[in-house]
């Protein structure tokens, strides 16, 4: 089991590969703010995989709150909660997140462990990574660059 904020989601859903979440994790909650952040547009019929559960309101998500959006804030609450892994990209909240004792993964590293894990070789990688950017998801290069070396060894 993991929790999710939104970036991540949002940038799969709109890529049509919520695939490489469910290659690697069996379940993902989503708290409720994420969902209505990753369904904006119209409500999203979430996989089987996914499902979304209420934070309890806490201090420590009132707490969040004043530094993060919603959305950030109720994932990072909910992982805290439950201790559990979190996916989190903005780098803000993947601060607050190690701070808080959680194990983060963002995007490029389920990228990465779908490579290492075979569901996708690396020419696959870098085409599915260009598509994310050409996306308007924002990625420095040298990050990149450094998981590219990361899948040689």
């Amino acid at each position: 089991m993991i929790i999710s904020d939104s970036t991540t989601l949002i940038v799969l859903f709109d890529l049509d590969r919520t695939d490489l979440l469910s290659n690697l994790f069996s379940t993902i909650i989503i708290p409720t703010s994420v969902y209505k952040e990753i369904s904006t547009k119209n409500e999203l019929v979430l996989p089987n995989f996914m499902s979304v559960i209420e934070v309890q309101n806490s201090e420590l998500l009132e707490s969040l709150k004043m530094i993060l959006d919603d959305g950030e804030s109720e994932a990072i609450a909910l992982a805290v909660e439950r201790k559990s892994k979190l996916i989190i990209d903005e780098k803000k909240g993947r601060k607050i997140a190690i701070n808080q004792g959680l194990k983060i993964i963002g995007l490029l590293g389920i990228v990465y462990l779908n490579v290492k894990r075979e569901f996708l070789i690396k020419q696959q990688a870098i085409k599915l990574l260009e598509d994310i950017q050409a996306h308007g998801y924002r990625i420095n290069q040298r990050i990149i660059d450094d998981m590219l070396k990361m899948l040689d060894t």
